[in-house]
């Protein structure tokens, strides 16, 4: 087997690509609950609470500035939030730390789904942005 000079120089950019990526890692997480008791079905109005966990899974200390959330119910109607902090917080995140807090959502249908992204400054200026998965808002037994 011939080994080609070229390979080791690749890989090294590779490693140094994923090493900064790693410096930059925020792991984010939800869970959602209907509240029946907010909500007034009768006039398509249904509302979620989601609890957000965000964790600084990378190697320098990062504050999360801004967010941006893409809302969709299930016929496609589209609410974009955008806004400073989250519940009026923008935490500082160290290394290996998490913040939780709680919120919610109104839309028309009895499903939908929310997605988006955290803007992020790292403590060494580097701007980056934290992905949120996308997940499901539903009425208990809508979904199988």
């Amino acid at each position: 087997m011939r080994k080609v000079r070229g390979d080791a120089i690749g890989l090294r950019v590779y490693n140094a690509a994923v090493a900064q990526e790693k410096q930059y890692d925020v792991a984010v997480s939800s869970q959602t609950q209907y509240l029946a008791e907010q909500s007034d079905e009768a006039n398509g109005r249904y509302v979620f609470a989601y609890t957000m966990t965000i964790r600084n899974a990378g190697s320098v200390a990062a504050q999360l500035i801004s967010r941006h959330w893409i809302i969709t119910d299930s016929q496609g109607l589209v609410q974009e939030v955008r806004g400073l902090g989250v519940v009026g917080a923008q935490p500082l995140l160290q290394p290996g730390e998490t913040y939780e807090y709680t919120s919610g959502a109104s839309i028309a249908t009895p499903v939908g789904t929310m997605r988006g992204t955290y803007q992020m400054v790292a403590e060494d200026g580097t701007r980056f942005e934290a992905e949120i998965p996308q997940f499901t808002l539903s009425v208990p037994r809508i979904l199988h």
